[in-house]
């Protein structure tokens, strides 16, 4: 009874293990990862195209309506739910293309966390973020 505890108070640290500000390999971006109810969202905080112009816009958008919102704040996660050793189910944009892909975010160690992004599997690509704070 006692492991079993200890296995889901293990279980629960590790989902809330990618709660942070993350560096993406990407353009430097700087990602705010935080719950949303019962899933997890993330925003944009900062990027080499924010840092050269803090007021950069979503030019790649595929929604023509959107290319007008700065990329600073912009919504990059959402719609992940943990399934016991993972956030899958979600959803990634890409501000560099413009592009919204299905993600699962995986947790490695309390520093880094890989996240794949797919247009439609095997049509993947899994970056590794590490943690900012």
């Amino acid at each position: 009874m006692l492991s079993m505890l200890f296995a889901m108070a293990a279980a629960a640290q590790s989902a809330d293990s990618v709660v942070g500000t993350w560096h993406s390999p990407v353009k430097n971006g700087i990602i705010n990862i935080q719950k949303c109810g019962t899933s997890l969202c993330g925003t944009l905080e900062s990027g080499d195209d924010i840092k050269a112009n803090p007021a950069a816009k979503d030019v790649n958008n595929k929604d023509a309506s959107q290319r007008g919102r700065q990329l600073k704040g912009i919504q990059m996660l959402s719609g992940f739910s943990w399934d016991g050793s993972a956030w899958s189910g979600g959803k990634v944009y890409n501000p560099s293309d413009g592009g919204t892909y299905s993600g699962k975010i995986t947790p490695v160690d309390a520093n880094s966390l890989k996240l794949r992004g797919c247009i439609i599997w095997p049509a993947c690509k899994t970056d590794t973020w590490t943690r900012v704070r």
